[in-house]
């Protein structure tokens, strides 16, 4: 078997299928998307090259601009969220009376599916019958706002259902990551003296920092290609004031059929994530790696 496994025609024929899938699924698309942002193209007719007009034009039209700053703003509170979540995490993982109850509980809205969790939620900020709006008039206020149709709200109050949406995910992943570190580690600590502050603080979080890494691409990138919720709730109104990249590329595309520019759209945010992508890496790399067995 060694010798069989050692030979590379052998192993390039095991890789071979599973490379031609990510070429096909993953590779290929993003070539053709990239290509089709270089014509004018209603999806049905016949594709007329253009050149790099519709990235000239995607560079140019402050209506994706704005809709690139919905998700970079997403993006941040998605990011800054992620400490709440490792603090959950830290808690759960600890000797907590019901910790696997509410680990259960925190895990109920990744068995939902995204449609399912905006019916959810536009039913809780309905303006009249909501239970967000009778819960505020039950306190007094005798004119709540309408969550979803104000400009200055409407982010805000989407931000929320899908931070929830997203919390038991990143919970799991810290939960598992912290059980994964061997307890004599932290019994030594505490024989050392230290407190749970900071057992968690110098001992728990630095060797799980690579994890952390992860979860933050994980979640920035998430937040700057999120579509279906806020498609659901809103359609990125009112007057575009929760438009995002992704919605933004679809009513190109799709309603508007310039399939030229919404191409052009999405290769640009295909562009944006790989470079934020750099970025973060960048920022959080360290020379230092700390392994336990």
């Amino acid at each position: 078997m060694d010798k069989v496994m050692s030979n590379k025609y052998v192993i390039a024929l095991y890789v071979l299928p599973a490379l031609l899938l990510i070429l096909a699924i993953i590779y290929v698309p993003i070539v053709l998307t990239g290509y089709y942002g270089l014509t004018e193209w209603n999806g049905i007719g016949a594709m007329k090259f253009t050149g790099f007009d519709n990235y000239a034009r995607v560079l140019q039209d402050n209506a994706f601009w704005q809709s690139a700053g919905h998700s970079l703003l997403l993006a941040v509170f998605s990011a800054v969220s992620l400490f709440g979540y490792l603090l959950v995490a830290l808690v759960l993982s600890g000797k907590v009376k019901g910790a696997n109850t509410f680990r259960k509980i925190y895990l109920i809205p990744m068995l939902l599916s995204s449609v399912a969790i905006a019916q959810l939620w536009l039913k809780v900020y309905h303006p009249t019958n909501g239970v967000l709006n009778s819960f505020l008039e039950s306190l007094g206020f005798s004119n709540p706002p309408a969550w979803l149709a104000e400009t200055s709200l409407v982010l805000g109050a989407l931000f929320i259902p899908i931070l929830w949406q997203y919390a038991g995910f990143y919970i799991l992943i810290y939960y598992a990551a912290l059980k994964n570190i061997p307890a004599s580690l932290e019994e030594a600590a505490k024989i050392d003296g230290a407190n749970a502050w900071q057992i968690a603080f110098r001992i728990k979080l630095p060797l799980i920092m690579e994890v952390i890494k992860v979860t933050i691409v994980l979640a920035v990138v998430g937040s700057l290609k999120y579509f279906d919720l806020i498609y659901v709730m809103t359609d990125g109104g009112p007057n575009g004031a929760s438009e995002v990249m992704a919605s933004y590329m679809y009513h190109q595309a799709f309603r508007g059929f310039d399939f030229g520019f919404g191409s052009a759209v999405g290769f640009v945010l295909l562009l944006i994530c790989l470079i934020i992508t750099w970025i973060i890496r960048k920022l959080t790399e360290s020379k230092d790696t700390i392994q336990y067995s």
